[in-house]
């Protein structure tokens, strides 16, 4: 998604115009929008016209409205977005007030309005914005003395950088000169990885290349990490997979990404962060219930306990359309972070928001265990049952 302009004010009121350049970015345009926001795009209007001798002829024209939404349908197979509302602003082939349909389509730009812009949407845009925030795998093709470092998204590839160094070559009487120049270039391949892979948000790195040469990068990058007691790469030592490539050119990315164990681990890394959160809540359901609950009124009683460590909620219930709710979930999200908790948020498009959807979409792990919750609840089944 591109970000053309961004005008949202101090009270949260405003507007951004974006582009939206690939089909995952319509999803995230569908959660964006909800109904009563405005939105301002080109569409096609059946316009009919008549002459002086009363005939009449019709034509199709392509015109700019602006439509309060009123129902909005995303249709995932074709990852085409319709927007139905009426027309808010004067036009010479719409008038105020008519029902029209838009069609948010690829490469063309709309400008969304909203009457209050909450945190989770401003973040929903700079996820959708920032291609690193979707980054799952980072990769390393390299050969003597040539590297790319790209980063993959599910439907993206970006080189964040190229490093050439000339290495001379390995001769009688100068094997320490082809020693160094390894050293150099071996360094300056380490210091674009820190530089460019969030390992916060990359579960897999990939280092590719013809015969050893991957081999002996990491054998140094781990010895030099250890010297330097550099934690970030030895924290995530487990991260780097080893694989075959026929230069370090980036076009032998493609064989890379067709190599089968790399597919199994490119598989495991798509919200694999959401997956063994989930799990973590079923062991803790099991193991301690009285640190773990689900559903909206026991999660904010805990929330006003602020006893929650992790929280669970789906995308699905922002897009509600009572905006009192929508406002509640928002407000828990907030107040979970501002007291140090972390937030997963479930896209309800993967398997693990599909789960958390059976579990009402919102759940909780907690720092110290409730069991007042689990009594209420204890109470509440005997009451039922008499």
């Amino acid at each position: 998604m591109k970000l053309v302009h961004k005008n949202v004010d101090k009270g949260n009121q405003g507007s951004v115009v974006l582009i939206p350049e690939e089909p995952e970015d319509m999803w995230h345009a569908y959660n964006l929008i909800a109904k009563g926001d405005k939105v301002r795009s080109t569409t096609i209007r059946k316009v009919q016209t008549e002459s002086a001798t009363g005939s009449s002829t019709s034509s199709r024209v392509r015109t700019t409205l602006t439509i309060k939404v009123e129902d909005i349908d995303f249709d995932t197979q074709a990852c085409v977005l319709r927007l139905k509302g009426r027309n808010i602003e004067e036009n010479q082939y719409v008038k105020m007030g008519a029902y029209h349909t838009l069609d948010l389509e690829l490469n063309r730009k709309f400008e969304l309005s909203k009457p209050e812009w909450d945190t989770i949407s401003l973040e929903r845009i700079d996820m959708a914005c920032d291609v690193t925030q979707n980054a799952d795998v980072a990769a390393v093709i390299m050969q003597e003395g040539l590297a790319h470092i790209c980063l993959i998204t599910s439907s993206m590839t970006l080189v964040r950088s190229k490093i050439e160094v000339c290495i001379p070559r390995k001769r009688k009487g100068n094997v320490s000169q082809h020693e160094k120049g390894l050293s150099k270039f071996y360094d300056a391949v380490m210091q674009g990885i820190m530089r460019h892979v969030n390992f916060d948000v990359i579960k897999c790195v990939l280092v590719a290349s013809p015969g050893f040469v991957k081999d002996q990068f990491c054998e140094y990058m781990f010895q030099q990490a250890v010297k330097l007691d550099n934690k970030t790469i030895l924290d995530n030592k487990s991260k780097f997979l080893l694989v075959h490539s026929s230069s370090g050119f980036k076009h032998s990315l493609k064989e890379v990404l067709q190599d089968p164990a790399v597919i199994a681990k490119m598989s495991d890394t798509k919200a694999a962060a959401e997956v063994k959160v989930l799990e973590n809540f079923y062991s803790m359901l099991q193991c301690e219930p009285a640190k773990a609950f689900y559903g909206k009124e026991h999660v904010l009683r805990a929330a006003e306990a602020q006893a929650i460590e992790t929280l669970l909620i789906s995308d699905n219930l922002f897009r509600c359309q009572d905006v009192n709710l929508r406002k509640e979930y928002v407000n828990l999200v907030d107040s979970v972070r501002d007291y140090g908790g972390e937030v997963k948020i479930f896209s309800s498009m993967h398997i693990s928001g599909e789960q958390l959807a059976q579990l009402t979409g919102v759940a909780a792990i907690l720092r110290f265990p409730m069991p007042e919750l689990e009594e209420e609840d204890e109470e509440n089944d005997d009451s039922e049952s008499e």
